[in-house]
């Protein structure tokens, strides 16, 4: 099993999940996040001052998939959250040594 977290731009959410429900992976998890990478944020002006904004929004998506899920998992994140624009995001692929469903007690693969 694999836990796979991909940051990716707001307004581009709903492709993920809808991409994502289309390979069959229906339990996801989304956190609102702030951050930057290599684009250091966006310099504004307001009421005639400007001002650097350091942290931008972004959607932290997370899901647990089986092995074989992985790849087809990071291909449809990828595709559904590309627009060809610095900030596009970032996928993470980690392990997990083990996963319980609280309500059966159902481990690994079949408590996803």
């Amino acid at each position: 099993m694999k836990k796979i977290e991909a940051i990716i731009k707001p307004f581009k959410l709903d492709d993920v999940i809808e991409s994502l429900s289309e390979i069959g992976i229906e339990g996801v998890s989304v956190t609102e996040i702030r951050g930057f990478g290599r684009q250091k944020g966006r310099t504004e002006i307001y009421q005639g001052a400007e001002y650097v904004v350091d942290f931008l929004p972004k959607i932290k998506v997370e899901t647990v998939v089986s092995d074989e899920l992985v790849e087809p998992a990071i291909e449809a994140i990828r595709q559904a959250a590309y627009t060809g624009k610095i900030g596009d995001g970032k996928i993470f692929v980690l392990d997990v040594d083990k996963a319980v469903r609280i309500r059966t007690g159902d481990i690994d693969d079949a408590a996803l």
